[in-house]
């Protein structure tokens, strides 16, 4: 069976990211080592102009990843999670972020096709000098009182898909439910 057919047929001739019916073509994810079902998704011609040319993307186009995220596809998953991530300004990318959950072996494909930062920032690191990246799990090594929020996180709570913001001594992630700014001093990478 050719890649295409068995594309159409594991996606039900819709695209994989926004269920379109229309305009349907392969879309080999980024780093491609060799062509594979498996290494590819099928996509409309929206989604594709739009992941080719990031500067015209559309975030309202983008709300249909709330149902990819829980593709049982590795390559759907890393699209979405990748999408999501150029999104991440967006509260609602980031809380479907925050729900989406990856292999270790899913995650790091995913961060490998990513593009790089800018090298003038300074990296984000945590309490032992440990650089830390966006999507990375870290636990708390100190309990904090969350202002505004009336109550205390406390040490040893794991906070999951953290994001990573301009100020390289904060990072954004989520404690009992509320999306919090904290200090990176006081994580460390799990």
């Amino acid at each position: 069976m050719s890649i295409e057919s068995t594309l159409l047929q594991r996606c039900d001739s819709k695209c994989e990211l926004c269920a379109a019916s229309q305009h349907l073509d392969i879309f080999e994810v980024p780093p491609v080592s060799e062509s594979s079902a498996d290494r590819s998704v099928m996509i409309c011609e929206i989604c594709r102009n739009q992941i080719n040319q990031p500067e015209t993307l559309d975030a309202n186009h983008w709300r249909c990843l709330h149902d990819s995220i829980w593709s049982p596809y590795p390559a759907v998953q890393v699209m979405a999670w990748r999408m999501l991530n150029q999104l991440s300004s967006e509260t609602w990318a980031q809380d479907l972020l925050d729900q989406m959950y990856m292999d270790e072996e899913t995650l790091e494909w995913a961060k490998a096709g990513m593009p790089e930062e800018d090298d003038d920032t300074p990296p984000t690191l945590d309490c032992n000098g440990t650089r830390l990246e966006a999507g990375d799990t870290v636990t708390l090594i100190k309990d904090l009182v969350v202002k505004g929020a009336g109550f205390t996180a406390k040490r040893g709570t794991a906070v999951r898909n953290i994001s990573l913001t301009s100020n390289p001594e904060h990072i954004e992630g989520r404690v009992n439910g509320t999306r919090v700014v904290l200090l990176s001093c006081y994580m460390k990478k799990s």
